[in-house]
């Protein structure tokens, strides 16, 4: 009984002095990261779980030494949901948890207004070599080399809307690992679940395309929202 006047007496009181209790604010979730890149832009798409086929992503900015968020979207997973990048398997329908920089964008239709990333248009004979035998595994090409079997690779002006407007993610890109995965993007959204890519509505990609600074050196981290594939971890 003591505890409870001795509580309604301080609401009491604080109430008199004009200064109402408040809930601590939650800290943003780049603050809780263990690295974000270095940059002042991130990205990042969080899964409640790695079955999870839906979540969110968000966009950041770092300003003053706090991140502040710049925008949000609904966002699709792999239709096997998430696993983590260095165990992912190349055709396992999956998205790779990871932290990772975005080499650069491209795209079916022509950049959006403000976009500052080096962006590169699609034509007829812009493939994705997905081929683990070749020597262009998991890189753009025009046209598709002897050596990269058109079966194993995608042919870029063919999903539309999907590549209508996309950014490259790292993941696997820069010393390429056999069999691990090839093509995994940013992009707009499809019919459903990805292959491993993250997708977005098509207003969301343009608009994370007119707000990304190469300058800032953004990055995007996947992954969810606890375990061992928690966003915090990276």
């Amino acid at each position: 009984m003591r505890s409870g006047v001795v509580a309604l007496v301080s609401a009491s009181l604080l109430s008199l002095l004009g200064a109402a209790p408040h809930p601590a604010r939650e800290v943003p979730l780049p603050q809780r990261m263990a690295d974000t890149g270095g940059g002042t832009q991130l990205i990042t798409a969080e899964a409640a779980t790695t079955a999870a086929t839906s979540g969110t992503v968000t966009w950041w900015d770092r300003r003053g030494g706090q991140w502040v968020k710049a925008g949000t979207a609904p966002a699709r997973f792999g239709a096997r949901g998430l696993v983590a990048g260095d165990a992912r398997r190349q055709g396992t329908s999956t998205t790779p948890t990871g932290l990772y920089d975005l080499p650069y964008a491209f795209g079916i239709e022509a950049a959006p207004p403000g976009t500052r990333t080096s962006y590169r248009r699609v034509h007829q004979d812009s493939w994705w070599c997905e081929d683990s035998g070749s020597r262009s595994y998991n890189r753009w090409t025009e046209p598709l080399p002897a050596d990269c079997r058109a079966s194993e690779s995608e042919h870029l002006i063919a999903y539309d809307p999907s590549y209508s407007h996309a950014l490259v993610i790292g993941f696997n890109y820069h010393a390429p690992v056999r069999d691990r995965g090839a093509g995994i993007f940013l992009h707009v959204n499809g019919k459903g679940a990805t292959e491993g890519c993250v997708s977005v509505p098509e207003a969301a990609m343009r608009t994370i395309l007119a707000w990304a600074d190469p300058a800032r050196a953004p990055h995007i981290a996947i992954g969810t929202t606890g375990g061992a594939t928690a966003l915090t971890r990276y």
